[in-house]
């Protein structure tokens, strides 16, 4: 079950991430929040030292470093 956030207004969004690659060859872990859930990148929880966030006036969910 990937982990689910629901904003302020009311819109669910799901927990997703994965390892990209740089331009520099160095590759590097990143999250995002999507609508639905993608097999394979949705996430169960949240990662240890990060916290959820929305923006105020979109709505979309971020995640900071607690």
């Amino acid at each position: 079950m990937a982990y689910s956030h629901k904003n302020s207004k009311g819109q669910t969004y799901f927990l997703h991430g994965k390892n990209v690659k740089l331009r520099n060859g160095r590759e590097q872990r990143i999250f995002y929040f999507a609508r639905e859930a993608k097999e394979g990148e949705a996430l169960a929880e949240v990662p240890n030292g990060y916290k959820v966030g929305e923006n105020q006036r979109t709505g979309l969910p971020f995640l900071s470093k607690a």
